[in-house]
């Protein structure tokens, strides 16, 4: 069976000390798995009481949460403590963002890796940026995403082949970034990515296309105007990801009822 038609047949209720391949099993376009981002534990038990089936930080969110910039400006050890008590709060597989890895060599990722599977992490997002600018070579980023999947973790490699344009405010539906995002999955999937995720591509066409030309189940990130996730699941998406949105949005409530109780 392979990882895009795998279901969720554990029977039960899931746990965060499923296995790698449970947590796989999870994705699937039958039913894509929504992973509404999280930021701390008490928002990770607001999620799980809404019937999610797994939760995932955002790196954006949790950041902010603590009063950090995204881009690994939170330090290390305060995202472990945060990662921590999420996983004591909840009883759901737990995925964690961890942008570039936090570490420049492979050795120094695979330590945080196996830092993160002993608290319960089943898996990760890791990200093919540069914070200078522009991205990892594929080949040095499948080096450190078989680092990663060596510690046992479900890694989701993320490109930001579409993302990338989309923060310049360029249009990321393209067909030569399509093709550029399919050169890297390959890549991606010899060196032991578990998923491949693809924020900021929104084109149903070029969603279908990517989804049916990889063998790893395939990650978008639902931005506004996207189509639904039933929707989404038949275009072969196995995983639907809303990124910073739930943090901003709450937020933002949380500054208007400031300001209404300042003001009352």
């Amino acid at each position: 069976m392979d990882q895009k038609s795998r279901q969720n047949c554990c029977g039960g209720k899931e746990t965060r000390t499923m296995t790698e391949q449970g947590f796989a099993a999870l994705h699937s376009s039958v039913d894509p798995l929504v992973l509404f981002n999280i930021w701390d534990a008490g928002s990770a038990r607001a999620v799980a009481k809404a019937g999610a089936k797994a939760i995932a930080t955002g790196s954006h969110s949790v950041a902010g949460a603590q009063g950090f910039d995204d881009g690994e400006f939170l330090p290390w050890p305060l995202l472990v403590q945060t990662v921590r008590q999420i996983a004591e709060a909840v009883d759901l597989p737990l995925t964690v963002d961890i942008e570039t890895g936090y570490a420049e060599d492979c050795e120094a990722l695979a330590a945080n890796g196996r830092e993160l599977a002993a608290l319960g992490v089943v898996g990760c997002n890791l990200e093919d940026r540069l914070f200078s600018g522009g991205m990892r070579d594929a080949g040095e980023q499948a080096e450190r995403i078989g680092a990663l999947s060596s510690t046992g973790l479900f890694v989701n490699a993320r490109t930001d082949v579409f993302l990338g344009p989309l923060m310049e405010g360029d249009n990321p539906n393209r067909q030569e970034l399509v093709d550029h995002a399919l050169e890297r999955a390959a890549v991606y999937a010899d060196a032991g990515a578990g998923g491949l995720f693809v924020p900021g591509l929104s084109d149903p066409q070029m969603i279908a296309a990517v989804c049916q030309a990889t063998p790893l189940p395939v990650n978008v990130m639902h931005l506004p105007g996207m189509v639904g996730n039933a929707e989404l699941g038949r275009l072969g998406v196995a995983r639907i990801s809303h990124g910073p949105w739930p943090w901003k949005n709450a937020m933002s409530a949380l500054e208007k009822a400031a300001q209404e109780a300042m003001q009352s």
